[in-house]
């Protein structure tokens, strides 16, 4: 496993590390995330990333419990807040931040995170008290650094402007082969500004390791065919996209790698990007995506995925 500097703090992460967006908060059984957080250790995967969010805190429980049998300097342990916990309780205010970072840290058994991220950009908090709030968990020793997820890039660079708060060292946002978004703004700023990316749904929420086939319905054991894991695939499984995918099936066998492989390793070729996030409902995923650290693709390779996607990328 190769590691990389996340940001402009001294954190170094795994170049693919464990997700528990849709598996840990009530996805799969408990023994299976079990099983895949060790495999992942094993695999030598150092950063997992979670939210309060995910499973209104079910999520976070679980990983507390799971990760209690580590040493606590073995890992890198990142989660969110913003999004809907009850009624009363979402957004960026000050007030949310201290009560949701203590919440957090409560379900993950920990004294601290080593990210704590706003999932999304609060519109109903100024971002003089959201940048204030979380500048003073940071300080309280409660989060190491911190980081936000698919902010508007104007938001970004006026966070960036305000005087004596905390730095921002990540961004998460969605990348992959199929949606290059944020090479647009989002990677020429963070460049620019020593902050990383860490990228969710790298493999197009399962769909660019090839087990989704045009005119096949989904495998039974896949993401697509449960309710519970299944929200937002539906324009990733198109026929035209689908159909592109297959097109990368040549690509991958002639640089001598799985398809999960090559969309791993094209995210990692972006120097911005620090981890790219995988899920995993079984150990041997985790060790499949964990194989993909380190390599590299020709310039033929990455001229062949472009040529076989064509316009189903969104950019």
């Amino acid at each position: 496993m190769n590691f990389r500097k996340l940001g402009s703090s001294g954190i170094e992460v795994s170049e693919i590390s464990l997700g528990s967006w849709l598996t840990y908060s009530g996805g799969v059984a408990r023994e299976q995330a079990e099983a895949c957080v060790r495999a992942a250790f094993d695999a030598g995967i150092n950063f997992i990333d979670t939210a309060n969010a995910y499973g209104k805190g079910a999520s976070e429980t679980l990983l507390g419990e799971v990760l209690a049998g580590y040493e606590r300097s073995e890992y890198v342990l990142a989660t969110k807040v913003y999004f809907e916990m009850s009624p009363t309780d979402r957004g960026l205010s000050a007030a949310q931040i201290h009560k949701q970072i203590d919440a957090s840290l409560k379900r993950l058994k920990t004294d601290y995170v080593d990210l704590y991220q706003c999932h999304r950009y609060d519109e109903d908090t100024p971002l003089q008290e959201t940048m204030a709030a979380l500048t003073e968990v940071v300080q309280a020793g409660k989060a190491r650094q911190i980081g936000f997820s698919e902010w508007p890039v104007d938001k970004v660079e006026a966070s960036l402007a305000l005087p004596g708060m905390a730095r921002w060292v990540s961004s998460q946002p969605q990348y992959s082969m199929l949606w290059r978004a944020p090479e647009a703004e989002v990677i020429p700023l963070c460049e620019r500004e020593g902050i990383s990316q860490i990228v969710w749904s790298p493999l197009g929420q399962g769909v660019l390791t090839g087990k989704y086939r045009p005119g096949e319905p989904p495998p039974q054991d896949s993401r697509a065919a449960s309710e519970s894991m299944n929200t937002f695939i539906d324009r990733l499984t198109e026929p035209r996209v689908l159909e592109a995918v297959e097109r990368l099936r040549p690509v991958a066998e002639q640089a001598a790698l799985t398809m999960a492989q090559l969309a791993l390793a094209w995210v990692l070729r972006e120097p911005n990007v620090a981890s790219a996030i995988v899920g995993a409902s079984r150990p041997e995923q985790v060790h499949a995506n964990a194989s993909a650290s380190g390599i590299e693709l020709s310039a033929e390779t990455l001229a062949a995925v472009d040529e076989a996607l064509g316009d189903v990328v969104v950019r």
